[in-house]
């Protein structure tokens, strides 16, 4: 005798079924693509000082198969090479992770609103980093003592926030949230005594503009912790895709379909926790990326976070690559925070998506 599948599992054959009536994803990942190569090469022909693309070509073509410079191009080959291919590349880095954490912090707390920085894990990382500028910590580390601090503050601030957040029923999304909250005023009140205190009158400056965001200071080391610690996220999430799906449902569905909700959301925290401290310690705090992106990509493609975390990446990192464009051209010589345009576009195009009928933030 013929019965009727559970509720529980059509809901899963629902979820597992929503791809396939998105549509195809193949558009989308090669515009991204081509987008990025084209992006990338833009970016560091673009500045104070424009250098010719084909030039740019010519130059990257001599790094990487060791052809020889003559005199006269030493300034150039060193502006190509040794300043902006390292900082466009980390700007896409940055970018990718921040929109793939979006995805992942907003299906570990259950809520549009958040973003990668809602845990207080960048408010750890600016104590760290105000240590360095304000004390000196680290100096023997040199251009890397703020990265390396900024890291262990994250890492603190990590610590602190799981430990006060757990209680009998595991990590529930609202205490996560008010205790990251909570956390980061209370470390971003004592990186504001560290700065009022400090003899150094530029530290406040600095530290403001390490805030904010800023890729002045990427180098060849800057960039291999940071994309390991990306492409790790992207192959993990991808992985737990599907159960993200079910956990955004809330856990009572999860258990009914078998998904330890506690278990995925304290692996989705340490992910989090991880790449969030190791994007802000070499590029500051960048806001808006990681809570706007998400939603992008979920009306170009669907909630499902599998294809959302398969273009999520790529979106971030042409966005990035972008906004760092106008952070070193829109004021030449001087450089803006890239959190200031971040948000001066983040919060028309999150007005623009928040109206549009039909979106209902990830939600179903």
């Amino acid at each position: 005798m013929r019965t009727d599948a559970s509720p529980d599992l059509r809901l899963f054959a629902e979820i597992e079924g929503a791809g396939r009536r998105a549509g195809s994803l193949v558009l989308p990942l090669i515009g991204l693509t081509v987008a990025l190569a084209l992006s990338v090469a833009a970016g560091i022909a673009l500045g104070p000082t424009v250098v010719p693309l084909g030039e740019v070509l010519r130059f990257l073509g001599k790094a990487l198969t060791g052809g020889e410079i003559r005199a006269d191009e030493v300034t150039g080959y060193s502006i190509v090479w040794q300043v902006r291919t390292p900082r466009v590349l980390l700007a896409a880095v940055v970018g990718a992770g921040l929109a793939v954490i979006g995805v992942a912090v907003q299906a570990l707390v259950r809520n549009a609103l958040a973003d990668p920085f809602v845990l207080g894990i960048s408010s750890g990382a600016s104590v760290g980093a105000a240590a360095v500028v304000v004390f000196g910590l680290f100096a023997g580390l040199g251009v890397l003592a703020l990265s390396v601090a900024a890291f262990l503050g994250a890492l603190v601030a990590t610590v602190l926030v799981y430990f006060a957040a757990r209680s009998a029923m595991g990590l529930t999304p609202l205490r996560l949230v008010l205790t990251g909250v909570a956390l980061a005023y209370a470390f971003q009140a004592l990186m504001s005594v560290l700065v009022f205190l400090s003899p150094n009158g530029q530290a406040a400056q600095t530290v403001l503009f390490w805030l904010l965001g800023s890729l002045g200071a990427a180098t060849w080391a800057s960039l291999p912790m940071a994309l390991v610690g990306v492409i790790v996220a992207v192959i993990v999430l991808m992985y737990l895709g599907t159960a993200m799906d079910v956990l955004s449902m809330g856990d009572e569905t999860a258990a009914s379909l078998g998904i330890d909700a506690a278990g995925l959301r304290r692996w989705l925290f340490a992910l989090t926790a991880v790449v969030t401290g190791l994007l802000v310690a070499v590029s500051g705090s960048i806001g808006f990326v990681g809570l706007v992106l998400p939603h992008v990509v979920r009306m170009m493609v669907g909630s499902g976070h599998r294809r959302v975390l398969a273009v999520a990446p790529l979106a971030g990192a042409v966005f990035l690559v972008w906004v760092d464009v106008l952070a070193r051209t829109l004021v030449p010589p001087e450089e803006l925070p890239l959190g200031v345009i971040t948000a001066l576009i983040g919060v028309p195009v999150f007005l623009v998506v928040m109206r549009r009928r039909g979106y209902a933030f990830g939600g179903r």
